[in-house]
């Protein structure tokens, strides 16, 4: 999939597209009605199909200091578009001069005059704007007599409420990850560089793949049964520490998976860890043998779990 930066104008080859426009983190239920919505308009059309979406997010801009609340990369929402059908995704640099533009003048000057589209889909509580001032009804106002089509895509439901990015944080957040997971249609996945660690987890018989949180959210701190897919394809089972690991000093914050009857050298490599199932909060052990005998009975569990 073609990435494009929607700061600048666009080549000709894109516009005249229908463009799917939103933050999309996570690219759950509600964000994949939008999108198909778009797909499918933009199809009937026989234009290209584009989703558009913010990097940074825009309260990382006018809140630096907000706790880590990403629940995607941008590589990651990349692949989930194309999954969904979309020729091309359009990012947005969000930052001053964007953050100070109004709703009209974005219509006018970014969405027309940068990406040339020729219509719009966002969710029925989309922003856009200085000051969030814009929204949909100014999409329908403006948009027809400069040959711009507008629609907005109601919420998606369930049972418990509108299924939003929020709920599956906060799900997160409990541990809920069969909620997170059905929300998200995916489990939720963290992706990134094995790095070298300290090395203990191979001492003690469960070698680890160290991956750094990043800007993602941090669910809740504790051990998890989980899959880790490498470069190559192959689909791997096991448990999980997420937290500070309280059983060492110094305390430092880590992603460690340890995969089951798996030994190959795969530091460097880029993986992906889907948080499946929550099995306990972490804790801290009086010495090695107490930690080693919890972490043996922690994966006979998410065996059973993961199959």
């Amino acid at each position: 999939m073609t990435r494009l930066d929607g700061n600048q104008r666009i080549a000709d080859t894109w516009r005249g597209g229908v463009v799917a426009l939103g933050n999309f983190d996570g690219f759950h239920l509600g964000h994949q009605a939008v999108v198909g919505r778009a797909v499918d308009l933009a199809k009937q059309r026989g234009v290209p199909a584009l989703v558009a979406t913010f990097d940074p997010h825009p309260v990382r801009h006018f809140k630096p200091d907000a706790a880590p609340f990403r629940l995607t990369t941008l590589d990651q929402r990349k692949r989930l578009f194309a999954e969904a059908g979309a020729d091309a995704m359009i990012v947005f640099r969000f930052g001053a001069e964007l953050a100070d533009v109004s709703a009209d003048d974005f219509i006018s000057d970014w969405l027309l005059g940068r990406l040339g589209v020729s219509g719009v889909v966002t969710g029925e509580d989309f922003t856009f704007g200085k000051g969030r001032s814009g929204h949909i009804d100014e999409l329908a106002r403006i948009g027809p007599p400069l040959g711009l089509t507008a629609e907005a895509v109601g919420a998606v439901a369930d049972a418990d409420g509108i299924i939003s990015s929020s709920r599956i944080r906060d799900a997160l957040l409990s541990g809920d990850c069969a909620t997170a997971t059905r929300l998200l249609t995916r489990p939720f996945t963290v992706e990134g560089m094995v790095q070298h660690g300290d090395k203990v987890g191979r001492t003690i018989g469960f070698p680890t793949a160290n991956v750094d949180m990043g800007h993602y959210l941090r669910p809740r701190y504790g051990i998890y049964a989980v899959k880790g897919r490498l470069p190559d394809g192959r689909v791997l089972n096991g448990a999980a520490n997420l937290g500070i690991r309280p059983t060492f000093d110094p305390p430092k914050e880590l992603l460690e998976p340890h995969f089951f009857d798996f030994a190959e050298d795969i530091y460097g490599q880029v993986i992906q860890v889907e948080f499946h199932h929550f099995l306990r909060g972490e804790a801290k052990f009086d010495g090695l043998d107490a930690l080693m005998d919890q972490i043996a009975k922690d994966c006979d569990v998410a065996r059973g779990l993961l199959g």
